[in-house]
């Protein structure tokens, strides 16, 4: 539960079928301890009504600027929010949101609100795509708005494809990381990103299998942060927890540390950046048993297993760099899951790990039972590497969610972009 002030946010709703969804988010914002205000406008209350408003968010709801007019809310509901977050924003609201229209009390408000304006879309994949909404996407955009990516989905009817509102948790989280200051620019707007993330799995029998505790959500952050940020994302996961998709993102499922490299390997070449966030296993059993191991037998193969070298995914990748098979200028990120030991601090461990696999950037994060996987939040040190001869650089990473530690590392790879120009 958030312990300082709560922080008032605006909750519009537009008149789509994907409303009722905007329940869940209200929940969320306010059971994470912000002040919520509903703002719907008159059609979508044909889909949700003022009650269950009014019973979620604890606050009055209206929809025109006719109502309370002594106390001028259409000012000053925009003028006290600390953010707004429209969902669902239908194509007629992104429309009258462009031209600056004000005849409701939503649009009224967005109006005058110099506070961070969130918006979801929310609509069919023929209206997404009209070149008139685009337009008026890239409008708002460069006013300073952010314009969410729709998720890919079942849309009404039949029909699936991008236009289905992303998830309410989603859009709650990442009003929450742009609460904490976590800008969501177009600055890799063009550029094309590969995101590893999850633990892999290495096959013992049918029933068992090595593993690690890894839940994924940090390359989940990565790879959600870098697509609002207008990057085409592909999201290589492994085993990771019951997570939706990032709107806009293309999941690839690689259960293995060689499903995981093949993966990779395959689709490298046509990438800007790469981001090794997954905990990929080092070693696995050499062999795999056809069916499930007995204890206590004379031949009880679970008391020794003998195991082999996975591939070093992202070593391989700094060879195929340099090997000329990556495209000019690719950057190469990984992590380091480290607990230090009698010699080394996990920082040290970290930097040899850097001098070993030759990537650009190494997120060194301090791990064990109850620290950092599985977590919500995440912190540690990022280690940027220099000339050959000179020590890397160490960049702090506070500890906060895995989206703010997500949009500090695309950060610092886009500052190397920007290096190269």
């Amino acid at each position: 539960m958030n312990t300082s002030a709560p922080r008032r946010i605006v909750v519009g709703v537009a008149g789509g079928i994907a409303a009722y969804k905007a329940c869940h988010l209200v929940r969320s914002l306010t059971e994470g301890g912000d002040s919520v205000r509903v703002v719907p406008t008159p059609a979508s209350l044909r889909f949700v009504g003022e009650a269950t408003w009014e019973a979620l968010s604890g606050q009055p709801v209206s929809t025109t600027v006719f109502e309370a007019v002594d106390e001028v809310q259409h000012v000053h509901i925009g003028q006290q929010a600390d953010a707004i977050v429209i969902a669902p924003a239908t194509a007629d609201l992104l429309a009258r949101l462009a031209a600056g229209r004000a005849d409701d009390l939503l649009s009224a408000t967005v109006l005058v609100a110099t506070c961070p304006i969130i918006l979801a879309p929310a609509m069919h994949t023929e209206m997404w795509q009209n070149p008139a909404t685009q337009a008026n996407v890239a409008t708002l955009r460069q006013r300073g708005l952010i314009v969410l990516e729709p998720a890919h989905g079942r849309l009404t009817g039949r029909d699936s494809g991008p236009g289905r509102l992303p998830e309410p948790e989603q859009i709650a989280e990442l009003t929450r990381s742009v609460l904490a200051g976590v800008s969501l620019r177009r600055d890799w707007e063009g550029r094309s990103l590969l995101v590893t993330a999850g633990g892999t799995q290495e096959n013992l029998d049918p029933v068992r299998f090595l593993g690690n505790r890894s839940s994924g959500r940090q390359g989940w952050a990565l790879a959600e942060i870098a697509v609002q940020r207008g990057a085409a994302v592909t999201l290589v996961a492994a085993d990771t927890e019951d997570l939706p998709v990032p709107p806009g993102a293309e999941l690839i499922r690689a259960r293995s540390a060689r499903e995981m490299h093949e993966a990779v390997s395959s689709r490298a070449a046509s990438q800007d950046a790469i981001i090794m966030a997954a905990a990929v296993a080092d070693l696995r059993p050499a062999r795999v048993a056809e069916a499930k191991m007995k204890k206590g037998r004379d031949d009880d193969a679970l008391s020794t297993i003998e195991l082999v070298e996975n591939p070093d995914i992202l070593r391989g990748l700094v060879e195929m760099r340099e090997a000329g098979r990556l495209r000019p200028g690719v950057r190469i990120a990984g992590f380091a899951a480290e607990t230090g030991d009698s010699s080394h601090s996990a920082v040290e461990l970290a930097e040899l790990k850097l001098r070993r696999k030759g990537c650009d950037v190494l997120m060194c994060n301090e791990v064990g039972v109850d620290k950092v996987f599985g977590q919500p939040t995440n912190g540690g040190v990022a280690l940027i590497r220099r000339p050959e001869g000179e020590c890397p650089e160490r960049r702090t990473i506070a500890q906060g969610s895995k989206q703010v530690v997500a949009a500090e590392l695309l950060d610092i790879i886009a500052e190397q972009f920007r290096c190269q120009m």
